[in-house]
């Protein structure tokens, strides 16, 4: 068993959601805190979250979101879209009997949460993003601003070719999980750096399988995660890829939205060691956080912390959402 004591309490079930269904994993009762895990992730991801935050009196629910894990796969690439993203936020909320809901987002779930937030705060009463700051109206930037900032090396791109790192990330499901976690993470002593794949090097050649573990991570953690994603074989990887397939048509459909912000209360915890932060312009988005959230309750950099935050610090990230809900509700 993965954690017996700590996973003892947490139910899972399916929910149909937009016509997907959505894998959940669920723990405690009272107002609902919806924790939405990033790219390659996840329920998993929220491990230790889910007990902290029940034991404070709140409903704790984390979706594999729609492609991922054990949740459905549309196959049409332009399923993937942010609109279609937020709206499985805005139909899981209502699908669990719930009118409104604090949602979190790590990595690819912040883009969704802040997003979610901007266009619907009367279903998202706050929010919080760990590693990612809010770009808005859509995200992250065009495919070609990213290849003329880092080359066609650069992950985003390189996720773009079909097929390709669909295949190479579901060849060896445990080597995959052990190489991004440790690459993205504060005990990698290359980063924060981008994440670029070489000419004539294959996505998993640029981030070597790592000699040991770090601490924050066990045999067990990885066995999960391949468990999570093992049922979708050789295309394990498409629905998640689709995220990335989808980031300039996402700039198209929101652009309507240009020049809003987040108007309910926000939390950003992010570490000095996540690649994300060497990323052009990240700085700045951080800088910028009060004036895009007006009622930003804090902005907290974790040291020593990677990318891959409520799993390196979850006793830190744990008492920062625990202080933001505590907040909310007086």
């Amino acid at each position: 068993m993965v954690h017996a004591v700590e996973q003892s309490r947490i139910e899972h079930s399916q929910v149909e959601v937009n016509g997907v269904r959505l894998h959940i994993a669920e723990q405690g009762q009272g107002p609902l805190v919806l924790l939405l895990h990033g790219f390659p992730e996840s329920w998993y991801s929220w491990r230790h979250q889910f007990a902290p935050l029940a034991a404070a009196g709140y409903r704790v629910v984390a979706p594999d979101q729609r492609g991922y894990a054990r949740s459905g796969r549309p196959t049409a690439v332009d399923a993937y879209t942010l609109p279609h993203l937020v709206g499985d936020v805005v139909g899981l909320i209502r699908a669990l009997g719930a009118e409104q809901a604090v949602v979190v987002g790590h990595d690819w779930g912040a883009p969704v949460a802040w997003i979610s937030a901007m266009l619907r705060p009367d279903v998202v009463r706050a929010v919080a993003g760990l590693s990612v700051p809010p770009r808005l109206p859509a995200g992250l930037v065009r495919l070609e601003l990213s290849r003329r900032l880092y080359g066609d090396g650069f992950y985003q791109n390189y996720f773009q070719q079909p097929g390709v790192a669909d295949a190479e990330l579901a060849r060896d499901l445990p080597s995959t999980f052990r190489r991004t976690l440790f690459f993205g993470s504060g005990d990698n002593p290359d980063q924060p750096a981008p994440w670029l794949i070489g000419e004539g090097q294959t996505l998993l050649d640029s981030i070597p399988e790592p000699k040991e573990l770090p601490g924050w991570l066990t045999e067990q953690d990885i066995a999960a995660f391949a468990e999570d994603y093992a049922q979708h074989g050789e295309h394990a990887f498409t629905g998640p890829l689709n995220w990335y397939r989808n980031i300039d048509r996402n700039e198209e459909l929101l652009a309507a939205f240009e020049g809003l912000g987040i108007s309910v209360p926000a939390l950003y915890v992010a570490g000095d060691r996540d690649l994300v932060s060497a990323l052009h312009g990240v700085d700045r988005l951080v800088a910028a956080l009060p004036g895009i959230a007006p009622k930003l309750f804090r902005s907290v950099i974790l040291p020593g912390c990677g990318h891959w935050t409520q799993q390196e610090r979850p006793a830190e990230v744990n008492a920062e959402l625990l202080a933001f809900l505590d907040h909310l509700d007086g």
